[in-house]
């Protein structure tokens, strides 16, 4: 499908939206609605990501609904659509989540997309989620689906039960929990995915690209690679809208040079109590802190690292995080050395797309004879 079909065909979902479109990532807990509604209404679509608990969708959604009909009344870009859409989208983890709390609030407080993550018994899981939410929200939601390999782009695009309207194609480069070994960066796995797709006659679908992307530079690459848009995660931890502790902030505005300062492990899921991802599949990129260095260096037992973590986050507040004496997880980007500010999540939207079409019209200009 023409570039331009695909992006008519989004804009009819998202009408509010301005292009290049930018989407911010449903980031556990720390994405919640005020961030959400922030980016929707600067242009871009803002997901809500999973809380602490799988009902927890119901709270932000009510708190979103609420906050939308305010902003509405103040005559802003943002409306309940007609279909009653909530100009937001939500998030859910596949693997621990609950289909019947995710089918509960979707059906209550319809989002405008659903994005889909890590499920436990691979498609099969991603077909049941798609089927059911797709059933409660008549359609009127957009499914999304994160895949990070070109397999698995192929088998959601083929599948006759939970073919997604969306794909976000995570490079390694991306924060969070990402492939755990078998991931590549965006350089290769957009164009290869959109090729795949486009040979088996799924080029229809639009791919979003995910992972390193922090400001307008790495949206006019993206695009440029095949990508009709891009999702930024890193990046909105340095939103004021954020739902993030200000030692997080400030480790993440500390952290450059992330190729060296980040790694993917479960080191630090699992010192926070974290257990049950499929870790074959899927690991967390996050920035190195005392509790990696004393890992690698050996000599130390894990029972001692979580100790020593624990006392650290009772203790010491904001220093729990950081480079160089923090313990806990601090989960961001290769990208986060691009990141040296706090920002309103609107005007992040807005400087980046500005920013990117600068760039792409520059190129334009520059290749005119």
């Amino acid at each position: 499908m023409a570039a331009s079909s695909i992006r008519n065909s989004l804009e009819s979902h998202y009408p509010w939206a301005a292009f290049p479109l930018i989407i911010s990532a449903p980031m556990r807990v720390m994405s919640g609605p005020a961030l959400a509604l922030a980016v929707s209404e600067a242009g871009g679509l803002g997901f809500i990501g999973p809380g602490i608990k799988p009902e927890s969708i119901l709270t932000d959604l009510t708190e979103a609904a609420s906050l939308c009909s305010q902003r509405a009344s103040d005559a802003t870009r943002l409306s309940v659509q007609d279909e009653g859409v909530l100009p937001v989208g939500i998030g859910f983890q596949l693997w621990n989540g609950d289909l019947g709390s995710a089918k509960e609030a979707a059906e209550k407080f319809i989002p405008a997309a659903i994005w889909l993550f890590a499920p436990k018994d691979g498609q099969k899981d991603v077909d049941d989620w798609t089927e059911g939410l797709r059933g409660v929200t008549k359609g009127r939601s957009q499914i999304w689906l994160q895949v990070g390999t070109v397999g698995e782009a192929v088998e959601a695009a083929e599948t006759k039960r939970g073919r997604p309207d969306v794909l976000v194609v995570q490079g390694q480069e991306a924060g969070g929990h990402g492939r755990t070994s078998d991931g590549a960066s965006l350089g290769t796995l957009v164009p290869e995915i959109k090729d795949a797709l486009e040979e088996r006659g799924a080029g229809d679908i639009p791919l979003f690209a995910a992972g390193g992307i922090a400001d307008g530079r790495g949206v006019a690459a993206a695009l440029c690679l095949g990508a009709s848009g891009v999702v930024m995660g890193t990046r909105f931890l340095c939103s004021n809208e954020a739902r993030i502790k200000k030692g997080y902030q400030d480790a993440v505005l500390e952290a450059k040079d992330g190729g060296k300062n980040t790694v993917r492990t479960h080191l630090y899921n699992h010192l926070r109590g974290t257990f049950g991802w499929p870790e074959e599949k899927w690991a967390p990129r996050t920035i190195v802190n005392r509790s990696w260095e004393e890992h690698t260096q050996g000599g130390i037992s894990f029972d001692q690292l979580k100790e020593k973590h624990d006392q650290s986050v009772k203790e010491d507040g904001d220093k729990a995080w950081g480079r160089q004496t923090g313990r806990t997880a601090t989960y961001a980007g290769s990208g986060v050395g691009l990141v040296r500010s706090v920002d309103p999540a609107g005007e992040i939207v807005e400087k980046t797309r500005e920013e990117a079409k600068k760039i792409l019209r520059g190129l334009q200009s520059g290749l005119q004879v």
